[in-house]
């Protein structure tokens, strides 16, 4: 079959479209190859969530589970086989992409072990295990951006490691990633590593961040506020890729894409809609513009591809529109501040929960392939 023409339109208006999702039965079935065929993906992303998802539906790891428990590995040891295998096997299907693209698409990422945000020295060590293990070049190493994870970011970076910063809510706080990126590359360059080979994406978040502002906005209970509803999320990410411009423009990073450097992409994350009230491609189209990455379940793939609508650039017109917005959001009592640290607290503890559900369900299953044998 035949590129989707309004994916290939996303496409070609200079947005990667990645998958957020994967599995075992999706590398097994062909459908990963499906998706780059006939939907555009050029990427995957994965988290803790997606994989203690992917594990506890079927049989798919079990004979996996099954040789680590006559192996007799720890639950930590027997989830990084597990989940490196998935992501090594997802970067080989996209390896061809990652050619064609100059290594800019075509990559997989594997978050560090969540419970370790707040453990700089324990995140890089993860980090470097990761990309050790998975040992593909298009991989990407997700690390968080709190504030343990920001000198994580930079010397994982410095080490030639290419990475996914995650859990990007703030503005503030997607100013202080890039820093750490450059400060990365700055070091990379120093100890002589060529920067052509290092790449790099910030995930900022999307929908999680209507989802809380939208909530408060209803207590407030004003026509106001109320009129404010669906616009922040659209808005901060506006400002975001502002910010992105800034420093891309900057003297500082001129030095380094003359050494070779790339520019860490945004990444638009969280992108399906949470209110049933919003059209469901409206994370999409609304942040369009070149030099970007959206990553989208697959049934937002699958809704932008039936009635998704391709505009030029829906981000760099509206700066002043977005400023505007958290202003007004400001003006009616959103504490932007405090938002966005819930959103970061919130979103590092649900990484923690799936990862201990995930031990939990590889456990359980190596306990019962154990007494099996």
């Amino acid at each position: 079959m035949s590129a989707n023409e309004n994916l290939a339109g996303l496409s070609a208006a200079g947005v990667s479209v990645w998958i957020d999702d994967i599995s075992r039965d999706r590398l097994e079935t062909g459908n990963l190859q499906d998706l780059i065929n006939e939907s555009s993906v050029v990427g995957v992303t994965s988290n803790p969530t997606i994989f203690a998802t992917a594990i506890s539906k079927g049989s798919g790891y079990d004979e996996q589970i099954a040789d680590l428990a006559v192996r007799k590995v720890s639950v930590e040891e027997a989830a990084r086989a597990i989940t490196t295998y998935d992501i090594r096997w997802a970067a080989d299907v996209l390896a061809p992409v990652f050619q064609s693209t100059g290594g800019q698409d075509g990559r997989v990422s594997i978050e560090v072990d969540p419970r370790l945000a707040h453990e700089t020295e324990a995140t890089v060590a993860e980090a470097k295990a990761l990309w050790w293990m998975v040992d593909r070049p298009n991989t990407l190493i997700k690390i968080p951006a709190t504030p343990a994870g920001l000198p994580a970011i930079t010397a994982a970076v410095a080490a030639g490691i290419s990475v996914n910063v995650t859990l990007i809510f703030s503005l503030q706080r997607y100013r202080e990633v890039m820093d750490a990126y450059m400060a990365g590359l700055e070091s990379a360059k120093a100890a002589g590593i060529d920067l052509s080979t290092i790449h790099s994406v910030a995930s900022f978040f999307v929908s999680r961040v209507d989802a809380e502002i939208d909530k408060r906005l209803d207590a407030v209970g004003s026509d106001e506020a109320k009129a404010l509803k669906g616009k922040a999320a659209v808005a901060n990410a506006r400002l975001a890729y502002k910010a992105f411009e800034d420093v891309v423009a900057s003297e500082r990073w001129q030095a380094l894409a003359d050494a070779g450097a790339h520019p860490q992409r945004p990444l638009w994350a969280s992108t399906s809609v949470k209110n049933p009230e919003y059209r469901d491609v409206l994370y999409v189209e609304e942040l369009i513009v070149p030099g970007t990455v959206n990553t989208m379940p697959e049934g937002t793939i699958h809704d932008y591809g039936d009635h998704g609508v391709t505009e030029a650039d829906t981000v760099r017109p509206f700066y002043d529109d977005a400023a505007e917005v958290m202003r007004r959001l400001e003006q009616v009592g959103v504490d932007y501040d405090d938002v966005v640290q819930v959103l970061e607290d919130e979103g590092v503890e649900k990484f923690i929960v799936s990862w201990n559900q995930l031990l939990e369900q590889i456990e359980s299953k190596l306990s019962m392939s154990g007494d099996q044998k």
